[in-house]
């Protein structure tokens, strides 16, 4: 049962995060503006520490990724180079959080770092693989400049922050982790409800 229940979050937190993609993003990117992709890293991180604070488990970051990449697939025009960056911003985060915090989820300055790197990690693994692997012409076009301003400018504000974001999710997940373990029915209910919404939303926008 508990397996089902991590499931469960790990569906509510990719959906959370995938509604965002699906409303603001789509109007930041159809709208060209700069550096569109900070505010929805920003959201993703915290999601991603929120998620990580109920479930503290390797693996179950990159599953929050990965549903809300499919979150995105089912509901908006399928940009396949934006669900690639969504999963890898979940890859990256996995594997710092685990690293980084380990079973101990309320060292700040861990937490903090954790983002950091998975900010700038995630970035570069993105604007390397879709530009030098995948050569998606949109990025073989703007070359080495676009990969390193995609790094180093949009990578850098969505570090910094993340310095204050990520241990603020931190310490929502672990408050929701003790809510629902007290409140299991209440939490069941509530998660099916705001999947039910979230994904019905979903549809209604995209």
């Amino acid at each position: 049962m508990r397996n089902i229940k991590n499931w469960l979050w790990f569906l509510l937190f990719g959906s959370i995060w995938g509604i965002a993609e699906v409303t603001v993003g789509e109007g930041l990117f159809g709208n060209e503006i700069p550096h569109a992709s900070v505010l929805l890293s920003a959201w993703a991180l915290f999601i991603l520490a929120v998620a990580r604070g109920v479930v503290n488990e390797p693996g179950s970051s990159t599953a929050v990724g990965a549903f809300a990449a499919l979150f995105k697939l089912a509901n908006a025009p399928p940009f396949y180079c934006h669900l690639l960056g969504i999963f890898f911003l979940g890859l990256t985060f996995d594997l710092f959080s685990s690293v980084l915090m380990g079973k101990e989820r309320k060292i700040i300055w861990r937490s903090s770092l954790s983002g950091v790197l998975s900010a700038y990690n995630g970035y570069a693994l993105f604007a390397l693989m879709i530009t030098y692997v995948v050569r998606y012409s949109y990025w073989t076009a703007g070359g080495l400049k676009k990969v390193l301003d995609h790094i180093f400018v949009s990578g850098s504000l969505v570090a910094v922050i993340s310095i204050a974001v990520v241990p603020l999710g931190y310490w929502i997940g672990i408050k929701g982790e003790i809510f629902s373990e007290q409140r299991s029915r209440w939490a069941f209910g509530g998660a099916i409800a705001a999947l039910a919404l979230l994904w019905s939303l979903g549809q209604i926008v995209g």
